[in-house]
C-alpha cells in the first residue's frame, strides 16, 4: 500500500518545509524505500514562471520545461531524481484542470463542486506523481502555513485521503519557536495555536518539527506534547545548523526515519550505500577551509531593505558543490548590478575576489552595470561565469568593445538599435504578438554539441550534452562569423548549428571567460557537482594560489 506524508507549516513563511520535506525523503530513500515528492503552492498562478523572483524566489525549471517553485530544486538536490510537472501544483492549475474537465463533460453532467471535486483531483495529481515515479511513499510539502485561507482545499484533501487511508498518512507540521532577546525563553505558544488552527481542519498532526535558533530542551518537548497531543519523543529538534545538508542527519539523531516507518508500518529494508555517500558529502562540506571569493553580480537581490539571496539558489548551492568536491569553501557576495552603472562606477572593487559570475535574468534594470563588470573581468583577466543573460551579455560587450560595434545591444534593452546581436527566437516572435508570455520560453532540456579542445568540451568529457533551458532570446545568427573571427568562440551549439550554447575566450587570451545559454546549476546536486562550475572554481582556485 503507498503511504503518503504531508508536510504543512507553521507560525512564519520560510521555516524550513521545503528542506524537511526533502530530507525526510532523504532519510526514507536510505531505508530502501523507492520515493518521490510534491509541493503543492496555493498560488492562482498556473506556474512559477511569472512569479516575481524578488518576491517568490528562483524559478526552478524541470526537464520537462515546467516552470516551478524553488523547492523543487531542493527535491532533486537532495533526493538525486528528476523530478516532473506530475510533482508540482498549483491552485490555478488544479481549478483549470477540473474546468476543462467540465467543459468536455467528463464529470456527465453532475453539478461540479469545489468539495468534493477539487480534493478528488488533487488527490488524483498526487498519485499520477506516485504512479510515474513508481513510488512506495510521497512526500507532499503543503505551501504557506496554517490557518491561511488559500491552503484550506489542500488540507481538507489530506484530510480526506487521511479517512479513506488511515494507516498510509502521515503529518507533520514545521513550526517556528521563537526566543524573543528580551525574554530570554523559548516560548511554544505559536506553535500550540499553529497546531490547533490544524487541528480545525480535521488533521492531527504526528510530529512537530521544531525549528528553532538552538535545540529544544525536554521542558519544551513536554509542553508541546501537553498542548498538542503528540508523544514527547515525536517532537523533534530542528535547530539552525551550519548547513542544511545537516538536517537529515542531525533528523536521524532523533530516530525520525525509524519513527516515521513505524508509525506507517513499514520495516527498514536496510541503510543504503546512498546514506554513506551523503555522509561523505557532509564531512566535505565541514572540512572545507581554503575559501575562494566569488563576487554574483544579480537583478534580483534588493526586497525593501533586505537582501534576497533566494532568487539564485540554485545558482548558489551549485557553486558550493564544485567548491566542496574541491576542498573549498566559496565565499559569495551579492553585488547589486545597479550599484556599477554610472559616470565612474566602483569596478576596482571587483579586483578583491577571485571570480565574478553573473547568473540569469530578465529586462533592463542594471543591464549598464552587468556590462562594465563583464568588460573589467575580461581585460583583467578575473575568472569570469555569465549564465542565460550573463552569457547574452558576454557577447553584447565583445561585441561593443572588441568587434566596434558600439551599439551593440540586445532587443530586450533596446529593440531599435541598429546591431542586434541578441535577438528574439523566430518561434517566440508569434508568441509575445498574441501575448503569451506563460510558459511559453524555450523551456527544459535541449540537446547540444561541443566544440573539440574549447574549455566546455574539456570540462564535459563528452561531445554531446543536454541541459535545461529558460530564454525568449539568443545569439543573432548574422553576426556569429563577425563575432568568432574577432575571437570569441562559440563552442557550444544546437545540434543543427543554428542555436549558440555556450561562448567562451580561448585559455590563450583569458583564464577562464566562458558563458552558457542554458541554466547548468539546474542539474547540479551534492553528489555530482556540475562540470561547468567545477572547472570554474579550479581556474578560480589556481587564480587565488597565483595570486597569493
Amino acid at each position: 500500500m503507498r503511504k503518503y506524508i504531508f508536510v504543512v507549516g507553521g507560525v512564519i513563511s520560510g521555516v524550513g518545509k521545503g528542506i524537511t520535506t526533502s530530507s525526510i525523503g532523504k532519510i526514507l530513500q536510505s531505508h530502501g524505500y523507492r520515493v518521490t515528492a510534491m509541493k503543492i503552492d496555493p498560488y492562482v498562478n498556473i506556474d512559477a514562471g511569472t512569479m516575481n523572483p524578488t518576491e517568490h524566489g528562483e524559478v526552478f525549471v524541470l526537464n520537462d520545461g515546467d516552470e516551478t517553485d524553488q523547492d523543487m530544486g531542493n527535491y532533486e538536490r537532495f533526493l538525486g531524481i528528476p523530478l516532473t510537472r506530475d510533482n508540482y501544483m498549483t491552485t490555478g492549475r488544479v481549478y483549470l484542470s477540473v474546468i476543462e474537465k467540465e467543459r468536455a463533460l467528463a464529470y456527465k453532467g453532475k453539478c461540479v463542486q469545489v468539495v468534493p471535486h477539487i480534493p478528488y483531483e488533487v488527490i488524483d495529481r498526487i498519485n499520477r506523481a506516485a504512479d510515474h515515479a513508481k513510488a512506495d511513499i510521497v512526500v507532499i510539502e503543503v505551501g504557506g502555513t496554517v490557518g491561511e485561507y488559500e491552503n484550506i482545499l489542500f488540507l481538507e484533501t489530506a484530510r480526506m485521503l487521511k479517512i479513506r487511508n488511515p494507516d498510509d498518512v502521515l503529518f507533520a507540521i514545521v513550526s517556528y519557536l521563537p526566543t524573543p532577546s528580551t525574554v530570554g525563553e523559548m516560548k511554544t505558544k505559536p506553535t500550540q495555536h499553529a497546531v490547533r488552527a490544524l487541528n480545525s481542519t480535521g488533521i492531527q498532526p504526528d510530529f512537530i518539527i521544531a525549528r528553532s535558533n538552538i535545540a529544544l530542551d525536554e521542558k519544551r518537548k513536554e509542553k508541546l506534547a501537553l498542548f498538542c497531543n503528540i508523544l514527547p519523543e515525536n517532537v523533534i529538534s530542528a535547530p539552525d545548523v551550519d548547513s542544511v545538508y545537516d538536517v537529515p542527519g542531525n533528523f536521524e539523531k532523533d530516530k525520525l526515519g525509524e519513527k516515521i516507518l513505524k508509525r506507517l508500518k513499514l520495516k527498514s529494508r536496510g541503510k543504503d550505500k546512498s546514506w554513506n555517500e551523503w555522509e561523505g558529502f557532509v564531512r566535505k562540506v565541514h572540512r572545507a577551509k581554503d575559501t575562494v571569493r566569488i563576487a554574483v553580480v544579480g537583478k534580483y537581490f534588493d526586497t525593501g531593505d533586505f537582501m534576497f539571496a533566494d532568487s539564485y539558489i540554485s545558482v548558489i548551492e551549485a557553486i558550493k558543490y564544485s567548491a566542496y568536491a574541491q576542498g573549498k569553501r566559496a565565499e559569495l557576495v551579492w553585488l547589486s548590478a545597479a550599484q556599477f552603472e554610472g559616470v565612474k562606477p566602483p569596478l576596482s572593487e571587483l579586483a578583491t575576489f577571485d571570480g565574478i559570475l553573473v547568473p540569469g535574468g530578465f529586462g533592463t534594470r542594471g543591464i549598464e552595470g552587468i556590462l562594465n563588470v563583464i568588460r573589467y573581468a575580461r581585460e583583467h583577466k578575473i575568472p569570469y561565469f555569465g549564465i542565460c543573460y550573463g552569457m547574452q551579455l558576454a557577447v553584447v560587450e565583445y561585441a561593443r568593445n572588441v568587434l566596434g560595434l558600439k551599439d551593440a545591444t540586445s532587443r530586450e534593452i533596446d529593440p531599435k538599435s541598429s546591431n542586434l546581436v541578441i535577438d528574439i527566437m523566430e518561434s517566440q516572435k508569434e508568441v509575445l504578438k498574441n501575448g503569451k508570455y506563460g510558459g511559453s520560453m524555450r523551456l527544459g532540456t535541449c540537446p547540444a554539441v561541443l566544440k573539440k579542445g574549447t574549455i566546455a568540451r574539456t570540462a564535459y568529457g563528452v561531445d554531446n550534452i543536454d541541459e535545461r533551458h529558460r530564454h525568449r532570446f539568443e545569439v543573432n545568427p548574422a553576426y556569429i562569423e563577425r563575432i568568432e573571427k574577432a575571437g570569441l568562440v562559440f563552442s557550444g551549439t544546437s545540434p543543427d548549428g543554428a542555436l549558440m550554447e555556450i561562448a567562451e575566450l580561448s585559455k590563450k587570451d583569458h583564464p577562464f571567460f566562458l558563458g552558457t545559454q542554458f541554466h547548468p546549476e539546474f542539474k547540479a546536486n551534492p553528489l555530482n557537482p556540475h562540470p561547468i562550475f567545477s572547472a570554474f572554481i579550479k581556474v578560480v582556485g589556481a587564480q587565488k594560489k597565483t595570486q597569493e
